[in-house]
């Protein structure tokens, strides 16, 4: 019997593709589906990820064949054609791309060949298939950045050494994705790369074509962005390494080691970097060590959030907050080689702790982990209490949050309950930044 999925933390896999063209400048989604199709996606993505918003040409004013009975019946490429040309002729882009809802994948329209057609008459238009109902959200970041790796990135065989591409990192559903990408780039940067985020800070549908001569893909993720490094490999002989989600001055060094060794950059380059970070980070961590131990603010902590930032932020409040992370639970749906590999981001921590991990998609299983870990309290004279505690979560943990009385910072999709700009946890600055959300929700009240 499969498992089935109690308040899902993502949207279809059209939900996902549009999110990442709402990210690529000047690039014009064009969504071949039945009516109703696109504003149900924004209507999921936007406030989920800290209120996105439609961007240029997305949102509510996305482009839609919005095919209706008859074209079900007769099908719909005709219906798909006049959406083109009459996209091609009021919005002004870059790159008009065509994807697919499920109506449209199970009636079997050919848009490969009518964005063929455009193509031939000299128009940028590419199509995507995107069956929604194949997979969610990353499954549709994987299917459209992978057809553009092989549609749009300009093939060359001289590669630039020093130059990376960063991947694994999926506009909407990461909600810091912008910011994250930010320093990411300033941190690379510092040990003397040029790097290439896609979608970050000042991107264009150029930083896409000119991927082709990086020296290295660097996935943010065990999971995301796999198997789209996967297609550069083949299509243009660029090699990858899986990193992991950097949070904090620990995992930063790490991940700054592992990508120096495989892009040549000297060792004491990184030393360099890292001694000047060192300093800065944990100058703004003395601000609040008096709180910190006059009024105790260790705690217990639940995380339940992705691949990626799991690992990640339970990581970080164990060895940098001090806190004992009790359960952390990864809620996508993974193949066993992915469980595999995520079990080992949970080994070898400075602080030499380790949650219990938990993979599964219900929102209200956690609940049921809690109570295996931790029994109520039967009347027992002496009980030892999970309190206090913490929740690193979505705002789906708010019940729980309530339930135990637990201080919860919606961290992960859906986050509707914060307006989310240019704010990111990952790297140095990421640290600090987590550290203060997560001290700030502690003292709210005081």
């Amino acid at each position: 019997m499969s498992k089935f999925v109690d308040r899902p933390r993502y949207g279809c896999a059209l939900a996902g593709a549009l999110a990442l063209l709402r990210a690529i400048p000047r690039t014009i989604p064009i969504i071949h589906s039945s009516t109703g199709c696109g504003f149900n996606c924004y209507n999921g993505i936007n406030p989920g990820a800290g209120y996105l918003g439609g961007g240029y040409c997305g949102g509510t004013a996305t482009p839609s064949s919005n095919v209706v009975e008859r074209h079900v019946v007769f099908g719909g490429e005709d219906r798909l054609r006049e959406q083109i040309a009459s996209t091609l002729e009021v919005m002004d882009g870059d790159l008009y791309v065509v994807v697919t809802g499920c109506m449209v994948e199970m009636i079997g329209d050919d848009v490969q060949s009518v964005a063929q057609e455009f193509q031939d008459e000299g128009q940028p238009v590419i199509a995507v298939n995107t069956p929604s109902f194949q997979g969610n959200s990353y499954y549709g970041y994987e299917l459209l950045f992978s057809a553009l790796a092989q549609e749009i990135v300009r093939k060359t065989e001289t590669k630039n050494p020093k130059k990376v591409n960063v991947l694994g990192l999926v506009p909407g559903q990461d909600v810091f994705y912008k910011g994250n990408l930010r320093e990411i780039k300033r941190l690379l940067t510092d040990i003397g790369l040029e790097v290439n985020t896609f979608v970050g800070e000042g991107e264009t549908l150029d930083s896409f074509k000119n991927a082709g001569d990086a020296a290295l893909n660097i996935v943010l993720s065990d999971v995301h962005g796999v198997k789209t490094a996967q297609v550069f490999q083949q299509v243009h002989g660029i090699p990858y390494i899986t990193t992991g989600l950097p949070i904090g001055y620990f995992q930063t060094a790490d991940f700054l080691y592992q990508v120096a060794e495989q892009t040549g950059v000297e060792k004491s380059a990184v030393d360099a970097v890292l001694e000047r970070e060192r300093g800065v980070y944990f100058d703004y961590f003395e601000r609040v060590a008096d709180i910190y131990n006059d009024i105790d603010m260790q705690r217990y902590a639940v995380i339940v959030a992705d691949s990626n930032y799991a690992p990640a932020l339970s990581r970080f409040v164990a060895d940098e907050l001090g806190w004992l992370p009790e359960l952390a639970v990864i809620t996508d749906f993974l193949e066993e080689h992915h469980k595999t590999a995520l079990e080992k981001r949970f080994d070898g921590w400075e602080s030499g702790l380790r949650p219990a991990v938990r993979f599964d998609t219900d929102a209200s299983s956690v609940r049921q982990y809690l109570g295996e870990l931790w029994p109520r309290d039967r009347n027992t004279r002496y009980y030892d209490a999970l309190d206090p505690g913490f929740i690193l979560g979505s705002v789906v943990e708010r019940e729980l949050s309530d339930e135990f009385n637990f201080p919860l910072l919606p961290v992960a999709f859906p986050v509707t309950n914060r307006v989310i700009f240019n704010r990111g946890y990952a790297g140095i600055r990421g640290g600090l930044t987590l550290t203060e959300d997560i001290f700030g929700v502690l003292v709210t009240a005081r």
